[in-house]
């Protein structure tokens, strides 16, 4: 789910940087959507993107950084988010995933958030 109400670009929230119109956003948000596919597509994998996350998450962790990154983990309440693992912006510390930040959202990034964490409840209990 993008977060467009608080993306900026040189420190300005997107509404305030010149020529950044709704049409825009969209055009960045669909390319964004499969980029992943194409670099996989084009040059066989992501591998050294997923490395570089990877470590960030394993810094924080043993040295207890509590960094704010956004990794998936089991939500018990942000965003009205319960027993599905979902990524939002989480505190990572020695003991893991020690919080959650929450963020104020439009009320559109909210309602997709939770649709994302049903689906993804839904999914799990077809597994399961």
């Amino acid at each position: 789910v993008p977060i467009w109400s608080h993306a900026q670009i040189a420190g300005l929230p997107l509404e305030k940087y010149p020529h950044v119109t709704s049409a825009l956003i969209a055009e960045v948000e669909k390319k964004t959507r499969g980029s992943g596919a194409e670099v996989i597509k084009k040059k066989g994998g992501a591998g050294f993107a997923v490395g570089a996350s990877i470590a960030d998450v394993i810094h924080a962790i043993a040295l207890d950084q509590h960094r704010i990154l956004p990794v998936s983990a089991q939500q018990h309440g942000a965003y009205g988010l319960r027993d599905v693992a979902i990524s939002v912006p989480t505190v990572v510390g020695r003991q893991g995933a020690l919080s959650h930040i929450e963020i104020e959202l439009w009320p559109k990034e909210l309602t997709a958030l939770q649709r994302s964490g049903q689906v993804l409840r839904e999914t799990i209990e077809k597994v399961l």
